[in-house]
């Protein structure tokens, strides 16, 4: 569930009051359960990083951030109540494939080991984002998250 692409640009009686109330009845009706496993809700609002709590709050599962957020500040805000998704700047995937998995590095090590973090773009992805950069993204997050488990074990 996005919070608008912009939500953020509200001030924070107009978050609480548009984005931030719609997005609660919307996470109030969502279905919760399938086939007898839960169904996550995340929710994402561009720019949302001053009402972390109050997205936290919200229902959801899981509270996305953008690439402008602090996850150790992030998680310091939001405890253990939900996961966290996020947060690369989507700009880094234009850089060569070597520089993209130090980004993919820094941000698996800014979130840590502890279970609760769904690494993904702090944002969208362009459609002119190099194919090569996305695919050592996804193969350093994956060899590299290995590691950090294997680390915390």
């Amino acid at each position: 569930l996005r919070c608008g692409p912009w939500g953020g640009n509200r001030g924070q009686a107009r978050y609480d009051e548009f984005p931030l109330a719609y997005s609660r009845r919307v996470i109030a009706g969502l279905k919760k359960e399938s086939e007898g496993r839960r169904v996550p809700s995340i929710l994402f609002t561009k720019g949302g990083g001053p009402w972390l709590e109050a997205i936290a709050a919200s229902g959801c599962d899981a509270v996305g951030l953008d690439w402008t957020v602090d996850p150790a500040l992030a998680r310091a805000l939001v405890g253990a109540r939900v996961a966290l998704q996020g947060n690369l700047d989507p700009g880094a995937l234009f850089a060569p494939p070597e520089a993209v998995r130090g980004e993919a590095r820094r941000v698996l090590d800014a979130f840590g080991s502890a279970p609760g973090h769904v690494f993904n773009l702090g944002h969208g992805i362009s459609q002119h984002t190099p194919v090569e950069s996305v695919a050592a993204l996804v193969d350093e997050v994956r060899t590299y998250s290995r590691k950090l488990r294997r680390e915390k074990s």
